[in-house]
């Protein structure tokens, strides 16, 4: 969901402080007494559920000049660490999703304190550990932490997708967010007490995730607005694809009292991001993209603060950031012939391909795709699957990309018109 579509609704959002922290007090008391999923107590969810949807379209509106807007302390959440390596990619370079993550964070992190030293900067970890989601969440509330930001690195087994993405907490059931959700909030089970940690919160519950959405409703605009920065500066000084903000059930999002977003880099699973996310400049790039982020939003809230109705843009330089320039980007689609599928990597020389030259491959649900690739047109790649099928791949056809991403042939076709 682009972040256009998630901006204010029809009602205004309660102040944090005055509705949010008495429905985390409420959460946790129903989850100590493990009524979450008794039938008795459904009276009080549904009681429960109601008043969250009542309150938020009752008549307050929070003072803009009330300190609760200003941006003091972020909390940068590095994702995974320890014996939990998130995301190992393709398994062509010993980082793993963890490693990548923690050099991001700490760059972001550094970019901050040198840029504005009045900012307090919490890390929920500077080495390789292993912490759980609920102990993230703990040490950004016991901080009383402004602005929440975890990182991460994405994957699919489809290994064309790439792009990066930002999640602010919601309640989405699209498959791929879902994914998602599951992906990152499946470590909750590899603790050891995670029953008594996250007291009845099932991340598969769509109790827990109402009541988790109800809880940090009142933030949802600040988080959406930052996100929508960060995206904004990965697509058009970092050039990376732009996947939009996106609604999730996440837990790391779903219990910080604040502001919070979940940043996912790339995808480790595409061979060309996880060359780019493994390399010293493509992480300063991308920290540096984030802290952009940081900066305009930081900007934002201190005009409001201040009663300011300009922002200047000029207040500081770029001269300890990584210069944003010659990153690839492509900029039309190109079309290409599939010839043959394998459960097996085959070697790329032409006797394995019945004389065919150039052959490269793609890999999809664990197979093995071989193709023809790189024609501007469609009457080229045309002219290309005559020759495969003259060869004895009678089954040729044709395809597309658009960069590393497959896509139709006739979005292909649309994207030229």
């Amino acid at each position: 969901m682009r972040a256009n579509s998630l901006r204010k609704g029809s009602f205004t959002f309660v102040r944090p402080s005055k509705i949010g922290s008495k429905l985390l007090k409420f959460q946790s008391k129903v989850s100590k007494e493990r009524r979450i999923h008794s039938r008795p107590q459904t009276k009080h969810w549904l009681f429960l559920v109601l008043m969250g949807l009542i309150i938020p379209n009752l008549s307050f509106s929070p003072d803009p000049l009330e300190a609760d807007d200003e941006v003091n302390v972020v909390v940068i959440d590095p994702g995974h660490g320890g014996h939990d390596p998130g995301n190992l990619g393709t398994g062509r370079y010993a980082q793993k999703e963890k490693d990548i993550s923690l050099k991001v964070s700490l760059l972001v992190g550094n970019y901050i304190e040198e840029n504005f030293p009045d900012v307090q900067v919490i890390y929920t970890r500077k080495d390789d550990r292993k912490l759980e989601l609920h102990e993230r969440c703990e040490m950004a509330n016991r901080a009383g932490a402004d602005l929440f930001i975890s990182i991460h690195c994405n994957s699919a087994t489809a290994t064309s997708a790439y792009g990066t993405e930002t999640f602010v907490m919601g309640l989405s059931r699209e498959e791929a967010n879902l994914e998602v959700s599951r992906r990152e909030n499946s470590v909750i089970f590899l603790e050891d007490d995670y029953e008594e940690n996250y007291e009845g919160y099932d991340p598969n519950s769509p109790l827990s995730n109402i009541f988790s959405h109800l809880s940090q409703s009142a933030y949802l605009d600040n988080s959406v607005e930052f996100a929508s920065l960060v995206q904004s500066q990965f697509r058009e000084r970092v050039q990376r694809r732009d996947r939009g903000v996106k609604q999730s059930i996440l837990y790391v999002l779903d219990f910080t009292a604040m502001p919070s977003v979940l940043v996912e880099l790339g995808f480790l699973s595409n061979r060309s991001e996880e060359d780019f996310l493994n390399t010293q400049r493509g992480q300063e790039l991308m920290a540096s993209g984030i802290f952009r982020a940081f900066r305009e939003y930081k900007r934002r809230k201190d005009a409001i603060n201040e009663g300011l109705h300009s922002i200047d843009q000029n207040t500081r330089d770029d001269q300890e950031l990584p210069e944003i320039v010659d990153v690839e980007t492509p900029s039309a689609p190109e079309f290409a012939v599939q010839i043959m599928v394998s459960g097996n990597e085959i070697e790329l020389v032409p006797e394995n391909f019945n004389g065919l030259d150039n052959v490269e491959f793609y890999v999809e649900r664990n197979l093995y795709k071989y193709i023809l690739r790189g024609y501007s047109t469609k009457a080229e790649a045309e002219s290309a699957r005559a020759l495969a099928r003259e060869a004895g791949f009678s089954d040729a056809y044709l395809i597309a990309f658009f960069g590393e991403e497959k896509i139709s042939v006739s979005e292909a076709e649309s994207l030229l018109e």
